[in-house]
């Protein structure tokens, strides 16, 4: 098991804190940026929760119970996620029939005589009569079962799910500590791949790996070339379109914040925009707005061209 990253540590000794106290809540939302290894330190948990026999917390990896969990089939362990419509195709969100599901199943006793345990991930992908049904399971929980609701997004579980919920927030780290966690891991150009994700050492160290680097000094030429009238809106939509779209946005909006403090600073814009000051936060605004709007049932060439033909 690879070392966890520092920004860890405060989470899981209050965890098992209270886990040697008997203190655990029924119920944990894990939030917080996508890159924080929320996911990894949730796995860690479980699997410490699990084990027939855990030192400090950590699962001892040869026991019935991690080998089971190891392969995907121990009884007392479940994870729901997005499902498959009668007609084969994976659902984009979570359906009240899957909560039901879930509820029956926890209503009875453990197989193992322990912990019983139920992964929602992620949790805001349920839709609202899914939340519904959740929240009986929440209000009156079984002994010795555990929720854990996963969510980059929390602010989209309504307030009934996440008053209920003892809430874990993964933050990003202080930047020498996050500078620290990727040099160690062989990240060339550490401080600009942090830079490029907003200060996200996860995401940093992805996206160093992934050649996203490169794509975001190509969004800055693309924008640069837009302003200064040498390439066309539906030209750079569709390059966009080909690559990774919401990266694309992502980066498109650290460059309107760039050029937005540039100007502020009595600089030249560095990538020549001629929008004013407001205008900019206008576009920065419109560029997040765009990013969640790929993820709809809207024409993602419609919504860059409309984007794009702003900053033109």
């Amino acid at each position: 098991m690879s070392t966890p990253p520092p920004w860890h540590g405060a989470h899981w000794q209050r965890l098992q804190s209270r886990l040697a106290r008997e203190a655990l809540p029924h119920a944990l939302l894990l939030c917080g940026p996508a890159g924080l290894g929320k996911r990894a330190f949730l796995r860690r948990f479980v699997r410490g929760l699990l084990c027939d026999r855990p030192r400090e917390g950590e699962a001892c990896g040869q026991c019935r119970a991690c080998l089971l969990l190891d392969a995907g089939t121990h009884p007392d362990f479940v994870t729901i996620s997005y499902g498959l419509r009668k007609d084969g195709v994976q659902r984009k969100e979570i359906v009240v029939e899957q909560i039901r599901e879930l509820s029956a199943r926890l209503a009875m006793a453990s197989q193992f005589g322990g912990w019983q345990i139920a992964v929602i991930d992620p949790a805001d992908a349920m839709n609202a009569s899914a939340a519904n049904a959740l929240l009986k399971t929440l209000e009156e929980p079984s002994p010795q079962t555990l929720l854990l609701l996963v969510a980059d997004a929390p602010w989209r579980l309504p307030q009934t799910i996440r008053s209920r919920c003892q809430r874990i927030e993964f933050q990003l780290p202080p930047p020498d500590e996050a500078m620290a966690w990727l040099r160690a891991r062989g990240v060339a150009d550490p401080s600009t791949a942090l830079q490029a994700a907003g200060g996200n050492p996860g995401l940093a160290q992805a996206w160093a790996e992934q050649g996203a680097l490169a794509r975001r000094q190509a969004v800055r030429k693309d924008l640069a070339a837009l302003a200064a009238g040498r390439a066309e809106p539906m030209e750079v939509a569709r390059r966009w379109l080909d690559a990774e779209p919401e990266q694309c946005l992502w980066f498109a909006a650290q460059a309107a914040v760039d050029e937005a403090r540039a100007r502020a600073t009595g600089g030249a814009a560095p990538l020549g925009s001629q929008l004013e000051a407001d205008a900019l936060a206008d576009w920065f605004a419109a560029a997040s707005r765009t990013r969640d709007a790929l993820r709809g049932p809207l024409r993602g060439d419609l919504l860059l061209l409309e984007l794009l033909a702003g900053w033109h």
